[in-house]
């Protein structure tokens, strides 16, 4: 019997945040899952949709990305790099995209491929025939376009091709840009 309550509050799209249509978030349309960034400095994370839930933690870095998995009125569920997820307001967060390096040292490449895999920054010399710059663990840099394995970052005044596993913030599969 409860199966079949379940089943009938499913169908009639009344089982709250879980029910999003498939592939799409059930206010905005846009899909889901999907990478936004946060838009504020400190942003609080509710354990639900709405004021009256209690925060779970703050965020303090404004620009971070973050993963949209589930929508509820004027709330957004999202999920960070460490897979920790919560609520926050929707004005809260942006369509802009970033990305967070997530190995110790990226070269940023002039062209897609080659040896950009992570380097070590603090070890190299001299930055290797190719690259432009070099970006450290942690660095949170604008996502400008990405190609079946590297996507083109920019971070500091400086801009290059980075492998997609070496970020945080973009799918597997996506390409757009250039």
């Amino acid at each position: 019997m409860r199966a079949a309550i379940g089943l009938a509050l499913v169908a009639a799209g009344l089982a709250g945040p879980a029910a999003a249509e498939e592939g799409l978030g059930p206010v905005t349309k846009l899909p889901m899952p999907r990478y936004v960034s946060l838009n504020a400095s400190e942003i609080n994370v509710r354990r639900g949709p709405g004021l009256d839930y209690r925060i779970d933690w703050v965020f303090r870095r404004d620009g971070l990305p973050v993963r949209v998995i589930d929508e509820y009125a004027s709330w957004r569920r999202i999920r960070d790099h460490e897979g920790e997820d919560g609520w926050v307001y929707h004005a809260l967060i942006s369509g802009r995209r970033t990305v967070l390096v997530t190995l110790p040292g990226v070269l940023l490449q002039r062209e897609p491929g080659g040896a950009g895999l992570a380097r070590p920054c603090d070890t190299l010399t001299a930055l290797p025939a190719g690259a432009v710059a070099c970006a450290g663990e942690g660095v949170v840099a604008r996502l400008e376009a990405c190609a079946p394995d590297w996507c083109r970052i920019e971070t500091g005044g400086y801009a290059g091709w980075v492998p997609k596993t070496a970020i945080w913030g973009v799918m597997a599969t996506e390409v757009f840009g250039d």
